[in-house]
């Protein structure tokens, strides 16, 4: 029986990557994501190597999250792998100036949402006593960069709550994983910089990572034999050294 994978943001970047790949390799698909046409095209063209069961909600609404992940059909209840991927960073103010609504959406969607989809699917995988769960980071995560406050602070939250997650689940036999990406190419800068004109000089001068890269490096982690677990994977561009050494051209 094929496994089934619940992936949160599904419909762009590194979510929707993932589930092109994971689709590849005939893992049954639960995606979700608040664009509901996204959701509908992923679903009619991966349709064509998996099943795929689509569900619309906001990760920052609790009771929507445990909505419609209890709503799952039979055939899509029993969650094998839950990839965390939902997040967001919204402008790179310096604490003094920062927009508390910018704050809000980074802590709610980053850290919050993180936990409600958790919360969803978690005491399947403990009754079971099996189970993977990656939650996707961010080089961020490791490091504070100047104007990165906030967005930092929920990346450096998504790693804290990764361990405590690994610590706990342990006697469960429920692997938990971080991948941690730097530099990716995807619609996260147009996020940040609110379409602006700094969001495209982001990926400029040099190769960024791209989102099919990181899709790749999480099948690679949840195809590893039962007793070895990626922990806690740092992913860079050979181009980035750390949050504020890039080399361009």
């Amino acid at each position: 029986m094929s496994k089934i994978a619940l992936i949160t943001g599904a419909t762009s970047g590194i979510g929707r990557a993932t589930a092109q790949e994971f689709a590849k390799h005939g893992i049954k698909l639960v995606l979700c994501g608040r664009r509901q046409q996204r959701l509908d095209d992923l679903k009619e063209s991966l349709s064509k190597k998996t099943e795929v069961h689509i569900l619309n909600f906001d990760v920052r609404d609790r009771e929507k999250v445990l909505e419609a992940i209890a709503s799952l059909p039979d055939d899509f209840k029993k969650i094998d792998i839950l990839i965390n991927n939902a997040g967001n960073a919204h402008g790179l103010d310096p604490i003094e100036r920062g927009n508390l609504d910018d704050w809000d959406a980074m802590l709610d969607i980053n850290v919050k949402g993180l936990l409600y989809v958790s919360k969803a699917v978690i005491p399947g995988m403990t009754e079971r006593q099996s189970g993977h769960i990656i939650n996707i980071g961010s080089s961020a995560g490791k490091e504070v960069y100047p104007k990165g406050n906030v967005y930092c602070a929920s990346k450096h939250a998504v790693l804290a709550i990764t361990e405590g997650m690994r610590i706990d689940l342990n006697p469960y036999g429920i692997k938990v994983s971080a991948i941690n990406p730097g530099l990716v190419e995807t619609e996260f800068s147009k996020v940040r910089f609110k379409g602006g004109k700094e969001a495209d000089s982001v990926y400029s001068g040099y190769k960024a990572l791209q989102a099919e890269d990181i899709a790749e490096i999480i099948y690679f982690a949840i195809t590893r034999p039962a007793h070895v677990n990626l922990a806690d994977v740092l992913v860079f561009p050979t181009a980035q050294a750390n949050s504020v050494t890039v080399k361009k051209t």
